[in-house]
């Protein structure tokens, strides 16, 4: 027996639950359904941020917030004029979740804790009867002739008048609609972590320090902190440049070259003159005993190299434990130069960060009409959320991706 709604939303993550709640808020009268592959809903949002669910980002202008989008910088300006980071903390509270604003601007529920979010979603989907069916995964969508949506699951068969897919990451989904003559961007991993096996950060797991990177023979670097882990480098420098760099460096097979300049904007010239000055005032203290740059109040520009980055960077400068600065020798200055403003390390692979996994990819954003979220091939088809070639780096944006897809998308298909 097929089961009959106004609308069915495929897929029970952030963006299909945000899609489904303002829709039957618009319009209380709409038949609606969440048609969910798992048997749990909302398992992204359950371990985003540890666990606490980084909801959004405290940047407030849409003309600033579209600058953390990799893919969709251009195409997200408009719908952000209509629904961006403030409308999504408002929207929170309206429905009795408080969000706080973190040192790095990162935002999250004041209880700290994703289920707050996740019983949010679920009491208003209740309050609002729109039906969540869970182990429900797509086998087969067909447009009828009547215009009508035909969804079939492995146990049920469903109708719907409209159809808004909320998939995310879902290679089925875009076979589906390559069908419907859409074109999909082909999928490879955004925001990880680089594996790299390396004497120099070897022995220093949990190790951070403000950085400038680069990949070379590219145009990519950034900056910001960089965490150094058990298999390699982490932290926002890092995840920025493979945002950024998701296919450069899938082209590349995830083997390349990377410099690190551990003093931030400090270059080599400068670099030099601080050495030859610290030779002077420091001569007859041990240059690897103490790290010039681990100073309060951030002595030279800021530049902070934490002392057993800075051991373990003169010893790579062929600079013994014992030598003093007066002792240093040209070559060896010389070389913690280059050790601390283009450090070369060779990358040899990656690995997800956290559990949190995030491709660059999906339908090609010429095919969307982004001031309704509708397909240009079928007017009664819509996406919001991943499923689309967006994606962002770190720190509450993909979210925010969900949340103004989401709205927009409920605003067109109740006008």
């Amino acid at each position: 027996m097929t089961q009959h709604f106004d609308i069915i939303i495929v897929g029970g993550g952030a963006a299909g639950f945000f899609t489904a709640i303002n829709i039957a808020e618009k319009n209380p009268k709409f038949k609606i359904a969440i048609l969910e592959r798992g048997k749990d809903v909302l398992e992204k949002v359950r371990i985003s941020g540890g666990g606490r669910c980084n909801v959004t980002h405290a940047c407030f202008e849409p003309n600033e917030l579209v600058k953390f989008y990799p893919r969709g910088e251009k195409e997200l300006r408009g719908p952000f004029h209509q629904f961006a980071s403030g409308d999504t903390i408002e929207w929170f509270e309206k429905h009795g979740v408080e969000l706080k604003i973190e040192a790095d601007g990162r935002m999250f529920p004041v209880s700290n804790s994703s289920q707050t979010i996740i019983d949010c979603f679920m009491d208003a989907t209740k309050k609002l009867g729109i039906s969540v069916l869970t182990g429900q995964s797509v086998q087969s969508i067909f447009k009828s002739e009547e215009n009508y949506w035909k969804i079939d699951t492995q146990n049920q068969n469903y109708r719907c008048d409209k159809l808004v897919l909320a998939t995310g990451s879902n290679p089925k989904m875009w076979d589906m609609l390559q069908n419907f003559g859409h074109s999909v961007v082909n999928p490879v991993p955004s925001l990880f972590t680089f594996n790299i096996k390396d004497a120099r950060i070897k022995e220093l797991p949990g190790v951070s320090a403000q950085v400038s990177v680069k990949v070379k023979d590219s145009k990519l670097a950034s900056t910001g902190p960089l965490l150094i882990t058990h298999w390699g480098m982490s932290g926002p420098a890092i995840l920025k440049l493979s945002a950024w760099g998701a296919r450069i460096l899938n082209e590349k097979n995830y083997q390349f070259t990377l410099f690190v300049n551990w003093l931030n904007d400090i270059d080599a010239e400068d670099c030099e003159k601080i050495l030859k000055n610290l030779k002077q005032e420091h001569s007859k203290k041990a240059v690897s005993k103490k790290s010039p740059f681990e100073l309060p109040n951030g002595s030279f520009a800021g530049a902070r190299v934490p002392n057993r980055l800075w051991e373990s960077l003169v010893l790579a400068s062929g600079i013994e434990s014992e030598t003093k600065w007066a002792d240093l020798t040209k070559i060896q200055l010389q070389n913690l130069v280059a050790q601390l403003t283009n450090g070369t390390f060779q990358v040899n692979g990656k690995s997800t960060f956290k559990e949190e996994f995030v491709t660059a990819g999906g339908i090609d954003l010429k095919e969307i009409n982004f001031k309704t979220m509708q397909s240009k091939q079928h007017e009664t088809l819509y996406f919001a959320g991943e499923i689309v070639n967006i994606d962002a780096i770190t720190g509450g944006f993909n979210f925010q991706n969900a949340w103004t897809s989401g709205f927009i998308l409920a605003n067109a298909i109740t006008s």
